[in-house]
């Protein structure tokens, strides 16, 4: 299954990598999750979740927490502020409750959205290194 045939005086094992990471149904986690590859989430996850690639929120997923990413597909819940650097994309039963950052933005018709969202280059000031701002005023 595993082929760990090394030449004699090979000083480098290749392991493999993926740039797809997966939070399963039924895992929950609690910290900031930071990558650079793909990340689809269909457990939970409260805290940042950031990457330089995509983030698919599946119809399970549920996140309580900042998402920062260059494009998103959110089906599930997601509670704070979304900053896409390009397209996000909410769709069938997806509920986003935060401000939005993007330059594109799409959402189908049985999609809920409650926040403000901005397709502008400058954030407002009300919000804080990044972190959310919503559970200050709630």
């Amino acid at each position: 299954m595993f082929n760990n045939n090394k030449a004699k005086g090979d000083k480098q094992t290749m392991l493999p990598t993926s740039t797809i990471n997966i939070i399963g149904s039924g895992t929950s986690i609690q910290g900031d999750i930071v990558c650079e590859g793909d990340i689809r989430i269909d457990g939970q996850v409260n805290g940042l979740v950031s990457t330089k690639a995509k983030i698919v929120v599946g119809p399970e997923g549920d996140i309580t927490g900042d998402l920062v990413c260059e494009s998103a597909d959110i089906l599930g819940k997601v509670t704070g502020i979304i900053k896409v650097q390009e397209l996000l994309f909410l769709k069938g039963n997806a509920l986003v409750k935060g401000d939005v950052y993007t330059a594109h933005f799409e959402m189908e018709p049985t999609a809920k959205f409650n926040g403000r969202c901005y397709m502008d280059e400058q954030a407002p000031d009300n919000q804080k290194h990044g972190k959310s701002v919503l559970q200050e005023t709630e």
